[in-house]
């Protein structure tokens, strides 16, 4: 069972500052995204597929629910993330879709779900 509380402890630092950013920075555009909440989007629906897989469902795309909410959007994501990885063992596989980088041990999928965040925080900051 990879070990999850980093992940949650991450999400949850980015989710809130989204959901304290004003309208004008939410709505501010960043390298490879029409606006941050654009980004954070991206990353919830990358947080929500690989979840999804790790739960051996079918992966449904993330919808957009708006800019104001993707602060909880991204928490969502992430929570249901850490908690079907806390079920698996470290290198139980996680068919992950060929977009998300393919099959992978849940730990890696945790690694990479660390880097995700890690990566936005800092395209948003």
């Amino acid at each position: 069972m990879p070990e999850t509380a980093s992940l949650v402890e991450a999400v949850d630092s980015l989710a809130d500052r989204y959901r304290s950013m004003p309208q004008s920075r939410l709505l501010g555009a960043v390298p490879g995204h029409p606006s941050r909440a654009a980004a954070a989007l991206a990353l919830a629906r990358w947080l929500a597929a690989a979840a999804q897989s790790a739960e051996g469902g079918p992966v449904r795309e993330f919808p957009d629910a708006g800019a104001f909410v993707v602060g909880d959007q991204l928490a969502v994501a992430g929570h249901d993330l850490a908690a079907a990885l806390a079920a698996l063992p470290a290198e139980a596989p996680v068919p992950l879709p060929e977009p998300l980088g393919g099959p992978a041990p849940a730990a890696a999928v945790l690694t990479a779900a660390l880097a995700e965040v890690a990566a936005t925080t800092t395209l948003c900051a």
